[in-house]
C-alpha cells in the first residue's frame, strides 16, 4: 500500500513538472497553432511515457529489443528533465526581473503631430491645441487661410481653416456639415488606427518588445539558456560513463594484517549494471582496466546486471578474462534479486568467478568473507553474518564483501577489519548524493566505524540514465597496509 502511494505521488509530481515545463518552454515561446507548438506538445506527452516505459519494461518482462528501444530515449530524458527543471528554477527569478524591467512608453499622437505652417506671406502663426494638429493637417489644403471670429470678450478665436478654391472641396458648407477626412488620414477622430500606431506594434513588428512580443523574447532567451545548460550537463555526464571507469587507489592500514600482506591489492568493482544500455563493450572496458592494475584479488560487490542470463549472458562473457593471483569473487546486490539471483550465481561461477553466499574463504594472509544482499531476505536468502563469520579466528584480519553499506554495524559486531561495498553510486546525479546520505552511513570513500573501516565505491557503471554528474565512475584498487611493515 505504501509503495502504491509513493508511486502515485511520484507520478503526480512528474505530471506537474511536465506541465510547468510545457508552459515555460512551449506555450510561452511559440505562437498558437504553429508547428513548433504542436511539436513541443507532442514531446511533452511522448517523453514521459517513454520514461515510464523504460522504468517498467524490464520488470514487466518485455522483450529485450523493446527494452533497448525505450531505454535510451526514456532514461536520457529523465536525466535531462532533472537538470532542465533545476535550470528553469534558477532562471525563474531572472525571467521575472526581465519582464518587470521598465521600458519606454510608445509616443502619443500629440507628441508626434506636425506643427501647422502659415498659409501665406503675412499670415499670423496660430496656436493650435495639442490633438487638433493632426485634424488641421488633414483638412487644410494648399493656400488655406484660417477664419477668425470675434469672441464674447472682444478677442478672437481661431476657426478651422477653409480649403482654398480648387483644393478639392467647396469653399462653403451648410450648417451641420463637417469636412470629410482625406483617405488614409490617421489623425481624425473615429478613423481606424493602423498597426503602426498601436502600443506594442503588430506581431511581426521588429521594434516591438512590449506585450506578447516582449514576453516571447524573454521566454525564448531564458528557455534557450536553460536547455543548453541541461543538455550540456547531461552530455558531459554521458561521456564520463561511456568512456569507462577511472582507476582510484586507496591505502587502508589494518592492525591485524601480517607484514607479509603489506601492499596486497584488491580491485573493487561494483554496480556495473549491464542491461539494455550498458552491454558487452562496457564489460570489456572494465575487464581491461582491472587487469592493467595487476591486482592480487578481484572483488565484484554486487549489482552486476539488470536482466536475465538469456538476455545478458553475452554481455557478461568478457568477465572470463579477469586475472588475479588469488582469484575473482562475487557477492549479490539488490538488482540481482530483481533479475533472478540464482541464475547469475550459477553463471558467474561458469565465467570463473567464485560466489561468496554467506561464506568465508581463508586466504594465506587474511580471511575473505561475503554476505548476500539484504534484498535477498524477500526470497529467504538474506545476509547471514553468523554463517560467514561466526566461527572464525578473530586474531586474523578479515575483509568482508557486502553490497550495501548499511550492514556495517553487523560487520562491527563480528569483528570485521574492512568492509568493501557499493550500491550508492556516490549519488550518481547531483544533487542525488544528498538523498543517498539519508539512506546510507557512507555514500563514497573510506570511513571508520569503531574498529572497522568501511570503503564504498561509486561503481563502474550507472543505473537508469547512463549519466554521472558529480560522482564519476571508478574501479578502486584498495592496497592493504600492515602496521608491522
Amino acid at each position: 500500500m505504501i509503495f502504491v502511494a509513493v508511486a502515485l505521488a511520484v507520478l503526480g509530481l512528474l505530471v506537474l513538472v511536465h506541465r510547468w515545463l510545457w508552459i515555460r518552454l512551449v506555450r510561452d515561446t511559440t505562437r498558437p497553432g504553429g508547428a513548433w507548438r504542436r511539436a513541443g506538445t507532442v514531446l511533452a506527452f511522448a517523453l514521459p511515457v517513454l520514461s515510464v516505459a523504460a522504468l517498467t519494461a524490464g520488470r514487466a518482462g518485455a522483450p529485450f529489443w523493446l527494452q533497448r528501444g525505450v531505454s535510451w530515449p526514456g532514461f536520457m530524458w529523465l536525466a535531462v528533465l532533472l537538470y532542465l527543471t533545476l535550470a528553469m528554477l534558477v532562471a525563474e527569478p531572472a525571467r521575472a526581473l526581465l519582464l518587470r524591467r521598465p521600458h519606454p512608453e510608445p509616443p502619443t499622437r500629440a507628441d508626434t503631430a506636425p506643427a501647422p505652417t502659415p498659409a501665406g506671406p503675412g499670415s499670423a502663426a496660430l496656436a493650435v491645441p495639442a490633438g487638433l494638429g493632426a485634424r488641421s493637417d488633414a483638412v487644410a489644403g494648399a493656400g488655406a487661410e484660417p477664419r477668425v471670429r470675434e469672441g464674447a470678450g472682444g478677442g478672437t478665436a481661431p476657426q478651422a481653416p477653409t480649403a482654398a478654391p480648387g483644393a478639392g472641396e467647396p469653399a462653403r458648407r451648410g450648417a451641420g456639415e463637417t469636412a470629410a477626412p482625406a483617405p488614409g488620414s490617421a489623425g481624425v477622430a473615429g478613423a481606424p488606427e493602423t498597426p503602426q500606431t498601436v502600443s506594442g506594434g503588430a506581431e511581426g513588428d521588429p521594434g516591438a518588445l512590449d506585450g506578447m512580443s516582449r514576453r516571447r523574447f524573454v521566454a525564448r532567451a531564458v528557455g534557450g539558456a536553460a536547455v543548453a545548460a541541461a543538455v550540456g550537463t547531461v552530455g558531459y555526464g554521458t561521456y564520463g560513463v561511456m568512456r569507462g571507469p577511472r582507476v582510484k587507489r586507496v591505502t587502508v592500514p589494518l592492525a591485524k594484517l601480517p607484514r607479509a600482506a603489506h601492499g596486497f591489492r584488491i580491485a573493487v568493482v561494483s554496480d556495473v549494471h549491464l542491461g539494455p544500455i550498458l552491454g558487452r563493450a562496457h564489460t570489456t572496458r572494465i575487464v581491461d582496466t582491472v587487469n592493467r592494475t595487476q591486482p592480487d584479488l578481484i572483488a565484484i560487490v554486487g549489482d552486476l546486471v539488470d536482466g536475465n542470463v538469456h538476455d545478458l549472458g553475452r554481455a557478461a562473457e568478457p568477465l572470463r578474462g579477469l586475472r588475479a593471483r588469488h582469484g575473482s569473487y562475487f557477492v549479490t546486490g539488490n538488482h540481482e534479486y530483481f533479475s533472478g539471483a540464482q541464475q547469475w550465481i550459477d553463471h558467474v561461477r561458469e565465467l570463473g568467478l567464485t560466489p561468496l553466499e554467506n561464506a568465508r574463504r581463508p586466504l594465506p594472509l587474511f580471511d575473505l568473507a561475503g554476505v548476500n544482499d539484504v534484498q535477498g531476505e524477500s526470497e529467504g536468502h538474506g545476509p547471514d553474518f553468523e554463517a560467514a563469520l561466526g566461527d572464525r579466528d578473530r586474531s586474523r584480519a578479515a575483509v568482508l564483501l557486502a553490497h550495501q553499506p548499511i550492514v556495517i554495524h553487523d560487520a562491527v559486531r563480528h569483528g570485521v577489519d574492512l568492509q568493501l561495498s557499493g550500491h550508492t553510486h556516490g549519488g550518481q546525479l547531483w544533487p542525488g548524493n544528498y538523498l543517498a546520505e539519508l539512506a546510507n552511513p557512507t555514500v563514497a570513500g573510506l570511513e571508520r566505524y569503531g574498529d572497522t573501516q568501511l570503503y564504498v565505491s561509486r561503481g563502474a557503471g550507472a543505473w537508469g540514465p547512463p549519466v554521472r554528474v558529480g560522482a564519476p565512475s571508478d574501479i578502486t584498487v584498495v592496497e592493504l597496509a600492515s602496521y608491522q611493515a
